[in-house]
């Protein structure tokens, strides 16, 4: 089954603590590498970011990296393609607290 791609991911936070969108992708090399971050996310709100906005480039393996304001980030175990202009959108929650959050897949839009 060939992996999905996405276009935009999104973040809920429904955690007790601020955190940013990050990305994590796989570069030419087969190095993992960390994007820019996005802006903060309270409780209750969430964010959509284009991946290429955070400095991914189109076409490689990326991952959803929850940035953890003055805790510990959490990034997901699945991995997709990034399409720029791709309309599906693979959705997030992040919940918990700052040193113990999970992060989760809720659907894929």
């Amino acid at each position: 089954m060939p992996m999905q791609k996405i276009g935009k991911m999104s973040l809920k936070n429904s955690g007790g603590f601020v955190t940013r969108i990050q990305y994590s992708y796989m570069d030419d090399d087969g190095n993992k590498q960390l994007s820019k971050q996005g802006g903060d996310i309270t409780l209750g709100f969430s964010d959509t970011i284009d991946p290429a906005t955070l400095g991914v480039p189109d076409g490689v393996l990326v991952y959803m990296h929850a940035f953890v304001v003055w805790g510990t980030d959490n990034e997901a175990k699945r991995a997709f393609i990034y399409e720029k202009g791709n309309v599906s959108v693979a959705n997030y929650n992040i919940s918990g607290t700052t040193l113990n959050n999970d992060l989760g897949l809720i659907d894929i839009s």
